[in-house]
């Protein structure tokens, strides 16, 4: 598996998982969310830690829409 494919599939397990955890929430916003947490660490250089990583900061960036 390429590091790029490993990387798509790491974006969309976090995205299933928030998408679950916060079905209120658009799944565009989460797609968005996701991505430009998986952009800011994309260079990490302990990759083992992304997912959690992402999942955390995604998380931060929908804070201000889960009461909406």
């Amino acid at each position: 598996m390429t590091a790029e494919s490993h990387d798509a599939l790491t974006i969309r397990h976090v995205m299933e998982r928030l998408l679950r955890a916060h079905p209120g929430l658009d799944a565009e916003l989460v797609q968005q969310a996701t991505q430009t947490a998986y952009e800011e660490l994309k260079y990490a250089r302990v990759r083992a830690y992304l997912p959690v990583l992402m999942e955390r900061r995604a998380r931060d960036l929908l804070t201000p829409y889960e009461d909406d």
